[in-house]
């Protein structure tokens, strides 16, 4: 059993036949096709707003490709010190931006504060010359720990900045799995809530490799299809990752692919809680459950095979600080994971 990422999942059965059929005759290249066509207008009616969309196939893309248009050399990016931008994009961002800096803040289960936003700011001098000029606030939907942000901590991050003038971009990786949690709209949680650019991932939830790049003000893409060119994200046959999105959002069905990695997840943290064998590093809001181990449980879960990986204490309250011997085990849920292998999981953390 591997509850290692969501990303060991492969792709859905409806996504799956979209590519399938998008892959029979000829089609026009470069994202100029009639799948990519319809896909950017099935996205201004998701959001209920005119954007302007850029696929690509992978969220490194997305995040750095976005911040790109954002952020200029000399410019910076203020970010949660253990987000996937700062820790897990292999410097692409800096290199995407021509070298802004990235500027990390703490903050309990990778979620920052507009109060820690406001002091950062106002140490950084608008206008000084020996200083880079903060430009753009990113956040994760959901937080690389699986909390969500809910419309109205959004728009007091963005309320935060918006004195400065940064844009906010949102890295909505799990995005899907934020709108099943909030029961809200996805403009509830993106443009209504003051986001400017979203990276919406489709590849964590069903797809095989789809990404989009959603600007929901267009001025503000003037750049992207050359960044995305350069970038080499511009495939010759892009209706293969517009038909991917197509059969993702039919009928709804990347929020049934969410619906299920985010009740998986919560089989597994009430179980938790109802037993206390182990207990939760912070709140299981999504489709990631963050357990704190004992050595003995350690032990259990190595016994019987079960993939997991050991997560960073940074981020975690005082009060559920790690005692001798423990370790955060990060289980994550997919749209594939079967119920049968939770309560399995679940056995063997009881003992």
């Amino acid at each position: 059993m591997n509850f290692v990422s969501d990303n060991t999942a492969g792709a859905s059965a409806p996504v799956m036949a979209a590519i399938a059929a998008a892959n029979d005759g000829s089609a026009a290249p470069y994202g100029t096709d009639a799948w990519t066509s319809r896909v950017e207008r099935l996205f201004a009616d998701l959001f209920e707003h005119e954007v302007a969309v850029f696929l690509v196939t992978s969220g490194t893309a997305a995040n750095s490709l976005a911040l790109a248009c954002l952020t200029r050399p000399w410019g910076a990016v203020l970010t949660h010190q253990e987000s996937h931008v700062a820790d897990d994009e292999c410097g692409a961002p800096e290199f995407f931006t021509d070298g802004a800096k990235l500027i990390g803040l703490p903050g309990i289960g990778n979620k920052i504060q507009p109060d820690r936003v406001t002091r950062t700011l106002t140490r950084m001098r608008e206008g000084a010359l020996h200083q880079v000029q903060p430009q753009a606030l990113a956040i994760t939907q959901a937080t690389e720990c699986g909390l969500v942000y809910t419309p109205a901590e959004v728009r007091a991050l963005k309320d935060a900045v918006t004195p400065r003038g940064l844009k906010m971009h949102m890295d909505g990786a799990r995005f899907a799995n934020a709108v099943v949690a909030l029961g809200c709209s996805p403009a509830d949680i993106s443009w209504k809530a003051g986001v400017d650019v979203l990276s919406f991932g489709g590849t964590k939830n069903g797809a095989w490799a789809a990404e989009a790049v959603v600007f929901f003000d267009p001025a503000l893409a003037a750049e992207m299809k050359w960044r995305r060119k350069r970038a080499g994200h511009t495939l010759s046959k892009g209706r293969l990752i517009g038909a991917q999105f197509e059969g993702l959002l039919a009928g709804g069905h990347w929020l049934a692919l969410a619906r299920h990695s985010n009740a998986m997840a919560a089989l597994l943290a009430d179980a938790v809680a109802r037993n206390g064998a182990v207990r939760l590093a912070w709140p299981c809001e999504a489709n990631t459950a963050f357990l704190i181990l004992d050595t003995a449980a350690q032990a259990r879960l190595q016994a019987a095979g079960i993939g997991f990986i050991s997560w960073s204490d940074t981020a975690l309250a005082e009060e559920n600080a790690l005692k001798p011997g423990e370790v955060i085990g990060r289980f994550v849920m997919s749209f594939a994971t079967r119920k049968e292998d939770v309560e399995r999981l679940i056995a063997v953390l009881n003992g």
